[in-house]
């Protein structure tokens, strides 16, 4: 294999890791609409609407796949599934008592969150310039959460994001850890399944009324749906071979695009965004520095072994 041109290689993103910048950009254009959603749909009913048109969406490309579904892939999807429910559920529930810039500040943990987990849990310590990539992404996001984010004291709305970022950080190592053992529709079927029907449960203890039928609510489930399913099945395919710590780092630009389509919606981003936003991309280019003046074979090797030890 040609390894004369280590220089342009070690800056090329995998076929892979562009579908993952691809579903990073559909998930922060879909801020905005989530946005008009929530005036007429409490948070939790509307999380259960829209992964239940996800689901749907998925199982109708499925049915054929969905007769071979096992025990184990019923076990991966619910797990994966509760783990998408907490995090969106318990950031939801956090922004009914803070402001959106301290949910965006405390979220920003997820960045570290994942190799720290990771570290714990299975014994994989990120690289050097992995850890770079992290600390810029995570710095990135601090900045563009605001000054105002940092101010925090334990309320119980902070505690609940805060929770709800490891389990966002949980989600990204449970795909990689099944993404190569399983089906990639039937568990994202079971999945989306899994986080519609825990989402539609917590109305219950959140005491979250019921909204009235609107074509804004039908149309935005089915949007967003849409994307959902897209996105959900296009995580569990790339981090096959994606992982978890690099997968990370480019769902950490998802708010870089949010800010794009909210500047196209006549929004303006301070610049302190601007900047968190540069070292964001920042991040996704410094991690893959590592590689520098090895072969592609060598390259590639790192990259099986660090996406086979997070499968363990």
């Amino acid at each position: 294999m040609n390894s004369s041109k280590p220089s342009s290689f070690f800056l090329k993103l995998s076929k892979a890791e562009c579908v993952l910048v691809l579903i990073t950009m559909v998930w922060g254009g879909t801020f905005l609409t989530v946005q008009h959603a929530m005036t007429v749909s409490g948070p939790m009913f509307f999380v259960g609407l829209r992964f239940a048109a996800a689901a749907c969406i998925v199982g109708l490309f499925s049915l054929r796949s969905l007769r071979g579904l096992t025990l184990f892939e019923l076990k991966a999807g619910v797990f994966i599934g509760t783990a998408i429910m907490l995090g969106y559920g318990l950031q939801t529930v956090g922004l009914q008592s803070i402001p959106s810039s301290q949910s965006a500040f405390i979220t920003a943990l997820y960045v570290p969150f994942v190799p720290l987990l990771q570290w714990l849990f299975m014994g994989k310590r990120p690289g050097l310039m992995p850890s770079i990539g992290i600390m810029l992404a995570f710095t990135g996001l601090m900045l563009l959460s605001g000054p105002s984010g940092a101010a925090l004291d334990f309320s119980p709305g902070e505690i609940a994001t805060l929770i709800s970022t490891v389990a966002i950080a949980a989600e990204i190592i449970l795909i990689s850890t099944y993404a190569g053992q399983v089906d990639v529709r039937r568990v994202t079927v079971v999945q989306l399944a899994a986080t519609s029907v825990l989402s539609f449960l917590m109305v219950v203890p959140t005491q979250e009324a019921i909204p009235d039928f609107s074509w804004l609510l039908l149309a935005s489930a089915l949007g967003l749906g849409a994307a959902s399913a897209a996105i959900q099945v296009a995580m569990n395919w790339a981090q096959k071979s994606v992982s978890p710590t690099r997968a990370t780092l480019i769902y950490a630009g998802e708010p870089v695009w949010a800010g794009l389509v909210g500047r196209i919606a006549g929004e303006r981003l301070p610049a302190l965004a601007l900047l968190g936003g540069a070292l964001i991309v920042a991040a996704v280019i410094v991690s893959e520095l590592k590689t520098k003046g090895k072969s592609a074979v060598a390259v590639e090797a790192d990259r099986l072994d660090e996406t086979a030890d997070s499968q363990r």
